[in-house]
């Protein structure tokens, strides 16, 4: 396992594939037995993993829970994130992005880790209702009383992202660290605003669901039981054309190498990562041992250029506005066209 930098705002060195932990525990009717999260998590470590991603509300705070345990010894090894939007238990206060929401639960997760700090602490979801200056002042106070070393936003828009760390720059705060989102083979569209906005801030970017949440193994294909029929949600299906041609493509590529598609979406994942100058870092969820070694088996994978190349078109993504009419005027620019700026011809009078 190699480490790097998460980010260019903090010192944290965190190993190239993270642990994630929502699988620990059974209070979602679907995840794993203590037994068997303890073998996951000393095959992790033993593999020089040490970047723990967990949140409150996994498993009903059994994930937390079993974490407090297993970390218990070696504490001071890992680099440990936590979650708060979600919460454990309902009530009026137990959920959203206040201030007082966030102090509250950080209290109850560093109770139920057993540990007196986190390195690193996520805003899980935008709540739509508290404000982003709130938000980040009180990433700050945590920070400043050493409950926390850093703090982040996990599925915010870039722009709420950008403006929140624009406003803890203004006023001395403590800055954000990084962005957590959704990314692999099958879902890349946080390659049209997220992921460059981390790059050009300096953030790390921590990428949950490296697999689409079990797509592409492709044993959906072959009706094999996990996330889809245990828990039925974060999981992509063949629902498009696009889907079936990424699912297709990582398939015929596991083929030709003679290696498991796990390991090709998760050796794409890797060496997308390995072209950022400010780390991105996939998270892996899995639900037993042998899933876990199946993911390890992707870092001794390289892919060819010729087999990026292939999974990189199959899993293309369209430009959308404005990247679409930025890329064309660059086109004509570069096609000799340098009064082309603009998609459309400007009339004159």
């Amino acid at each position: 396992m190699r480490y790097k930098p998460f980010g260019r705002r903090t010192g944290l060195r965190v190993s190239e594939l993270a642990l994630g932990t929502g699988n620990f525990g059974t209070g979602w009717g679907h995840g794993s037995e203590p037994a068997e999260a303890r073998r996951i998590f000393d095959a992790y470590a033993e593999a020089g993993g040490n970047f723990i991603d967990t949140a409150d509300a996994y498993q009903v705070g059994q994930s937390e829970q079993l974490l407090g345990e297993f970390l218990a010894a070696e504490r001071d090894r890992f680099v440990v994130a936590s979650k708060y939007t979600l919460g454990v238990q309902g009530g009026l206060h137990a959920t959203g992005n206040s201030r007082r929401t966030m102090i509250a639960a950080l209290e109850a997760s560093l109770r139920r880790l057993k540990t007196d700090r986190l390195e690193l602490y996520w805003v899980h979801f935008p709540d739509g209702l508290t404000p982003i200056d709130e938000i980040v002042r009180g990433l700050d106070d945590l920070a400043r009383a050493g409950k926390i070393l850093h703090g982040g936003l996990s599925n915010f828009p870039a722009w709420r992202v950008a403006r929140g760390d624009a406003i803890a720059e203004l006023r001395g705060w403590t800055p954000l660290a990084g962005i957590q989102i959704e990314h692999s083979l099958v879902e890349r569209t946080g390659e049209r605003e997220l992921l460059p906005m981390a790059e050009a801030l300096g953030l790390g970017a921590a990428l949950w669901s490296p697999l689409g949440g079990g797509f592409l193994t492709g044993k959906y294909r072959t009706g094999d039981e996990g996330r889809l029929t245990g828990l039925g949600m974060l999981v992509h299906t063949e629902k498009s054309a696009r889907e079936t041609a990424v699912l297709d493509a990582v398939l015929a590529v596991a083929a030709e190498a003679g290696v498991a598609p796990t390991q090709v979406a998760l050796a794409w994942s890797l060496a997308h990562a390995a072209a950022s100058t400010s780390a991105r870092v996939p998270i892996l969820g899995p639900r037993t041992r042998e899933q876990l070694d199946a993911a390890l088996a992707a870092l001794t994978l390289e892919l060819s250029p010729a087999q990026r190349a292939r999974l990189d078109d199959a899993s293309a993504i369209p430009l959308d506005t404005p990247h679409r009419q930025v890329h064309d005027s660059r086109a004509r620019i570069a096609g000799g066209q340098p009064d082309s700026i603009l998609p459309l011809p400007i009339p004159v009078a």
